[in-house]
């Protein structure tokens, strides 16, 4: 039985992990039999409302940039089933996955910000690395591969970000990455390297090619050797 480590990045798809897609990749682990671990990094992000608001003088913005913890967020996913990202080690799981969700971009990394710049926080890049260097699969949703290409990027690693005109491909080639454009429920699989990645919303339109693109994307996973 496979058991697999999810990084997650908060609660909601503006600031943290896309709900969508992280339950999706869940459901999908589970329906095999195999067993699910999330983490998540400690430390504070500034919350985006998931509303459209019209900011007056007299209110300002509804919630005022209101800070909260990326770890008690991801709680809420994980139904308080949740460590610390610094205690996961590699050899205790078969492959490591982050879904997508601008908390990738936001609270895992720099790139919502800096663009061709970004950085990877200390603790999601060693997990990435270390996982890869025991030669264990890295799987990735939607912007979530933006992560992935920064800290794999000098390996010549292949992945999708949706379509291959939009920025974020642009950016990850810079990093060293092949890119592949693929369809929403579509899976980019580099065998060499096992880094399997799928565009979610960064091509999905529809909740049900969420649950397909997950479905596949971890069907992918148990075909790899």
């Amino acid at each position: 039985m496979k058991k697999i480590a999810v990084i997650l990045s908060g609660c909601g798809n503006r600031d943290g992990s896309e709900l969508q897609e992280s339950l999706s990749l869940l459901l999908s682990i589970d329906r095999r039999g195999w067993q699910y671990q999330c983490f998540a990094p400690e430390g504070f992000f500034e919350v985006v409302p998931h509303i459209d608001v019209e900011e007056t003088e007299e209110e300002g913005t509804m919630l005022d940039m209101e800070q909260r913890d990326i770890f008690v967020e991801s709680a809420r996913i994980a139904r308080g089933n949740l460590l610390p990202l610094e205690q996961y080690r590699p050899a205790d799981y078969d492959a490591l996955a982050l879904p997508g969700g601008m908390g990738a971009a936001r609270n895992l990394s720099t790139f919502a910000f800096d663009g061709p710049r970004m950085e990877v926080i200390d603790s999601v890049q060693d997990a990435i690395l270390e996982t890869y260097r025991a030669e264990k699969p890295v799987l990735a949703m939607c912007i979530a591969p933006m992560v992935v290409a920064k800290v794999l990027g000098r390996y010549e690693v292949e992945l999708t970000l949706g379509p291959d005109n939009n920025q974020a491909s642009g950016i990850a080639k810079g990093f060293g990455c092949k890119i592949r454009a693929c369809g929403p429920t579509d899976v980019c699989v580099d065998t060499e390297h096992k880094v399997l990645t799928t565009p979610a919303y960064m091509a999905a339109t529809h909740i049900s090619e969420i649950f397909d693109g997950a479905e596949n994307l971890v069907a992918a996973l148990e075909e790899m050797r």
